[in-house]
Parts: C-alpha cells; structure tokens; sequence
C-alpha cells in the first residue's frame, strides 16, 4: 500500500491559485480513483502550488495512477512550465512534479501528514527547512514512514517520467498509524519548520503575499480520506495568552 503525492504549479501566476483551477482539479479527481485509487484528494493548495495525493492498494497500479494524476495536471493547467520540465528521458529531465512515493502500514487507515511548501523565487534554504520536518517525524511513535521531494540528482517518476534536482517547492508526507498521536506529529513537524529563518504557516489556499526571500507552508492531515487543514487550529493553540 502506498501514498502517491504530486505537488506542481499549474497556475498562470506566480501568486495563487485560482478558484476555477481549484475546481477543475477537484472534478477532475474522479479519473485518477478510476485508475485504481482507494481516494484521491487536492491534499494542499500552497500559494500558486497544489498537491494532488492518493492512496493504492495494489502496488501494480502506481504507474497508472501517477499517469492519470499527470493528466489530470495536463487537462487543467493554466500555466505549462512544470509539465514541460518533466522528461520522458533522463536528459530531458528538468524542473517538474515534486513526487512523493510513500510505503503505508497496511494494517492501519492510510492516515498521513502532508505538507507543502511555495517560494517565491526558488528560496536556496527550503529544501533544509523541508528536511527539518522529515528529521523531526523521524522515529517518533506511530510514525510508520516519513518522506520528502527532495532529490539530489534525476529521479524517475513511474507512469510520468523524469525531474531534476533544480525542481523546488518540497512536498514532506507521514504515515502515522495511531489518530491520537497525528497532532503530536503535525505539531513536532510544524515546530520544526518555523524554527527556520523566513518560513511562515498558511492556510490552505493562502497566496504567497511575502517579501521574496521568504517561504510559505501548509500542513494538512488526511484522516480516512478527508482532508484537514491544520493551520488554524495550531494557529490557534499557540496563542500566547495576554494579561
């Protein structure tokens, strides 16, 4: 059993994402659970990124879901450059999907932690801020697997092709087996990411409205197939109370 996440930019901005792309994608999503997805969901929308994540059962079907995902980006997008960064040679690979392939526990729901992040201009230091969330998931308990985007050289996505390590914007996915314990990982990735320098939670289909330099982030937790959107309820909880 896997979790398949694809974060792009299909957007004709370099902002936001607009609501008729939104809901395309979200109407479109019926093909990829017609490819064999137990569900398939518009995990993030991150400043003009989003991240289409789905579940398999049978490991045969990966190449074919990740195939229809990448149509479905095809047959809705507003803005072309990340599709065209995929190549179906290795030579040809460029800035593309940023792919995250996940092994679930299969004794478990497929309950995950998806986050996703949106730079303005390629920031250098997201992919170590990306990194401090995996390292923090990382042995932690019910923690089944933890995995990013991040690559160092060409990688391969089954069904689609190859992306280079010039692709930005990281996707980070958990696999968490025990749901009193999603908080406590969201919270331990969350905190991790915002000790980092210029980095700032957002809710779910939040433009990225900074001062470029700067990197922004959405935290979702996807229970038995429904997205929850994070940021305000950790928003919330970290208020400091005034006297």
């Amino acid at each position: 059993m896997k979790m398949l996440s694809h974060g792009i930019d299909i957007s004709d901005n370099d902002v936001s994402c607009s609501r008729s792309l939104i809901e395309s994608v979200e109407n479109s999503l019926g093909t990829v659970r017609d490819a064999g997805a137990i569900w398939a969901l518009l995990s993030n929308i991150t400043g003009d990124d989003i991240v289409v994540s789905a579940v398999v059962e049978d490991d045969s079907l990966v190449e074919k879901v990740n195939q229809s995902i990448y149509n479905l980006f095809r047959e809705n997008a507003l803005g072309f450059d990340d599709l065209n960064g995929v190549g179906l040679k290795r030579e040809d690979a460029g800035e593309g999907i940023s792919y995250v392939e996940l092994d679930l526990n299969p004794d478990f729901y497929p309950d995950c932690i998806v986050i996703s992040f949106d730079t303005y201009c390629g920031e250098y230091f997201v992919e170590n801020v990306a990194q401090s969330a995996v390292e923090a998931a990382t042995g932690m308990q019910d923690v089944f697997n933890v995995k990013s985007s991040i690559i160092n050289s060409i990688t391969h996505i089954p069904g689609v092709g190859y992306v280079s390590n010039q692709t930005d914007d990281p996707v980070v996915v958990a696999n968490v087996t025990n749901v009193e314990q999603v908080g406590v990982v969201a919270g331990a990735m969350i905190g991790a990411i915002l000790g980092n320098k210029n980095t700032y939670l957002v809710k779910r289909h939040t433009p990225i409205n900074v001062i470029p330099g700067s990197v922004i982030f959405s935290a979702t937790a996807i229970m038995n197939g429904n997205p929850i959107d994070l940021a305000e309820n950790f928003s919330f909880r970290s208020r400091i109370m005034k006297r």
